[in-house]
């Protein structure tokens, strides 16, 4: 069983290299950060927790090519890669198509968008020219190289619709499908499994992470505070995948956008969430995440990736993870 963290940009860089080194200690397998628009770039959070470990893997969840050119991120990927002597992980998706309509650029063809990335992405970073002329990426001729030595690095591709869940097994070397609720990837590995024999690939060489989010701590008012600060923030940019799994629509979540990003009013996001949209996570002690965690590894999950918010500290949440659940399970 591999164990991995996700956390969003919007920590202060210090604190990941001390949550990271944290994840370290307690025998987490990787460490990744999101890439979300007007937050902190990964890119420089990630070079940050390069230097300051040796063991566990660093990757990008997720970064998009609509907002960050694919040559963009091919230099990123190869440059960490080689700042943390081969442990990077590259963690591509669509993005959300709310948040890149803050900055109006459409979201067109996205599945033809990470299909050709992917291929464009392992030419570059397998010393190859990239020259294509597709749906998504135009124009790009032969002097499209990387001129710095890189190396295949592993492509994991961010998904939530069914067609993009197929695409990870189709087409990348591992998947980050987002569960909500953690049950949900009874419904994702079917599909991720459907996509692998159409390309006749072995779907026992992909690592598939159950993604999850979590709010772990003693304190359960305090975590259940944590977990709908996040789904006050992120709740409506989901799809309507995730949303149908919850019972819930886009309209339900329509008043939590009003009030966090149109208005910037936290608090009364918070006070908006509903009991059915807490189902996203997995709130509670190490016993309650136990308790879910046993459900997924039945479903078949061999990958469990701790997601945002943790807790209300982050760091205890890591601590209590790795001892009272990694530590136990490798017992």
């Amino acid at each position: 069983m591999k164990f991995s963290l996700r956390l969003n940009n919007d920590l202060p860089v210090a604190r990941y290299v001390e949550l990271a080194r944290a994840a370290e200690q307690w025998g987490f397998a990787q460490f990744w950060v999101s890439h979300d628009l007007f937050l902190r770039s990964s890119w420089v959070v990630l070079a940050a927790v390069a230097q300051a470990t040796e063991r566990i893997q660093i990757g990008t969840c997720i970064v998009n090519p609509y907002s960050c050119s694919l040559a963009e991120i091919a230099m990123g990927a190869a440059t960490l890669d080689e700042l943390s002597a081969g442990r990077f992980n590259l963690g591509l998706g669509a993005g959300a198509a709310d948040f890149l309509g803050w900055i109006g650029v459409p979201q067109e063809h996205p599945l033809a968008a990470m299909r050709e990335s992917i291929y464009v992405l392992r030419r570059l970073l397998s010393g190859q020219r990239a020259g294509y002329d597709g749906t998504f990426i135009k124009g790009w001729t032969d002097a499209a190289y990387l001129r710095l030595p890189a190396r295949p690095v592993p492509i994991y591709l961010g998904a939530m619709s069914p067609r993009m869940l197929s695409l990870i097994g189709e087409a990348a070397d591992g998947g980050l499908p987002l569960l909500f609720p953690p049950e949900h990837f009874a419904n994702v590995e079917p599909l991720v499994r459907r996509g692998a024999a159409s390309a006749k690939r072995d779907v026992g060489e992909l690592d598939l992470a159950a993604c999850i989010w979590c709010s772990i701590s003693a304190d359960r008012e305090a975590a259940l505070d944590a977990l709908k600060e996040k789904i006050a923030y992120y709740g409506h940019a989901l799809s309507p995948t995730i949303m149908q799994q919850l019972g819930l629509t886009s309209a339900d979540f329509a008043p939590l956008r009003q009030a966090v990003v149109v208005e910037g009013d936290m608090a009364k996001g918070k006070r908006l969430v509903t009991d059915a949209m807490l189902r996203i996570g997995i709130v509670g002690d190490a016993s309650d995440v136990r308790r879910r965690l046993e459900v997924l590894m039945r479903l078949g999950a061999r990958h469990v990736s701790f997601g945002p918010p943790l807790g209300p500290d982050p760091l205890e949440a890591i601590t209590v993870i790795g001892r009272e659940i990694i530590a136990q399970w490798e017992d």
